[in-house]
């Protein structure tokens, strides 16, 4: 029983050696191959040749992010509803005022965003 034990323990330790010592020569494989250049532009982040007129790191209008969240929303509606439409006939009146609660809901919501002045690109 302990000798079991044991030689589990030797194998993981192995493992965990062999994983090591595969991360570190791949490391050292990948530096030792990589090209290397003396142009001083590569280090810019366009290798197009045009110097970058300002940070990369500007902030970006918040307007985006509510395009994208609202585009999930309502894909995430379509994918909810081709199922339901292929299984109607099965599930019932229940599924149909179900899937009617579900819409009114994304309705409301796509409202409120409209009136808030979401989708208006200025």
């Amino acid at each position: 029983m302990v000798n079991a034990t044991v030689d589990i323990f030797i194998q993981f330790f192995l493992m965990i050696v062999l994983a090591a010592g595969m991360f570190v020569a791949m490391l050292w494989i990948v530096h030792r191959l990589m090209p290397t250049s003396r142009n001083p532009n590569k280090g810019i982040p366009y290798e197009c040749g045009v110097l970058p007129s300002s940070d990369a790191r500007m902030p970006y209008n918040v307007h985006y992010y509510l395009v994208a969240v609202l585009f999930v929303l309502f894909d995430l509606e379509a994918v909810f509803m081709y199922p339901w439409a292929v299984a109607l006939r099965t599930l019932g009146t229940v599924a149909f005022v179900d899937m009617i609660v579900f819409m009114v809901i994304l309705l409301v919501g796509f409202v409120y965003a409209w009136k808030k002045g979401v989708l208006s690109w200025e």
